[in-house]
């Protein structure tokens, strides 16, 4: 876990931002210090939870377990284990807020990359080919088209890992399109309504790696290209 220093911090995007969305509304945001997990969660810690309880293993399509982020797994199923890492451990574990994600993927940067104004295929686990940064030319990159395993690149200035690209990462956050609240605030368990996930994919082309992109998916969602982070408030 890397602790995240408390701070103030524009959430969001300026609208001169290139492939700004419209659900990017700047806003101050206040954040209370917490501890983020310097890794997404891998294949290896939720294999050691899927065994202590019983449950089946979610696939990793063949790309290997290990270090490589979990990903088949469900906001649900992504809280369950939360739970219990906490018991296991006496600590609090849980989903980032959608703004501790961001706040804690900017690292204090606020260009549209933590990495600067553009990112590259050496920085990011993303659909590289034919697909340029926003605003900054270059077309080519690699496209690995699967997850690799955590720590494959150089971490953000504040010591977290794969926040650009890699897997989409659940927040415990109602994905609210206007910003009213929301986004600093964890949803109940127990919901239909789509959640916030952040950080863009190994399928994803460069502009959803911005800091300030933002996705939703239902619940019960689950995909080859979404995992997930926990966080621990002090």
């Amino acid at each position: 876990m890397v602790v995240i220093p408390a701070g103030d911090f524009q959430m969001g995007s300026p609208p001169n931002e290139p492939e700004r969305d419209s659900n990017e509304r700047q806003h101050s945001v206040r954040v209370a210090s917490f501890a983020m997990g310097q890794y997404e969660v891998t294949f290896e810690e939720y294999d050691r939870f899927c065994a202590a309880t019983g449950r089946e293993k979610p696939s990793d399509e063949g790309w290997g377990r290990g270090r490589r982020p979990v990903i088949n797994v469900d906001w649900n199923k992504a809280l369950t284990y939360a739970e219990w890492l906490s018991k296991q451990t006496g600590k609090q574990y849980r989903l980032p807020t959608e703004a501790e994600w961001e706040y804690a993927a900017r690292a204090g940067t606020t260009t549209p990359f933590w990495a600067g104004r553009c990112v590259t295929t050496d920085q990011a686990n993303y659909l590289g080919y034919g697909y340029g940064s926003p605003d900054c030319g270059a077309k080519t990159g690699v496209d690995r088209q699967k997850t690799l395993p955590v720590g494959s690149f150089k971490p953000n200035p504040w010591g977290l890992y794969d926040t650009m690209g890699n897997v989409w990462e659940w927040t415990c956050s109602a994905y609210d399109e206007k910003y009213d609240g929301a986004e600093a605030k964890c949803s109940k368990q127990v919901r239909a309504d789509p959640l916030a996930a952040r950080g863009g994919s190994w399928y994803s082309r460069p502009a959803r790696l911005r800091s300030a992109f933002r996705a939703k998916d239902v619940p019960s969602y689950r995909s080859d290209n979404q995992g997930f982070r926990l966080v621990r408030s002090f």
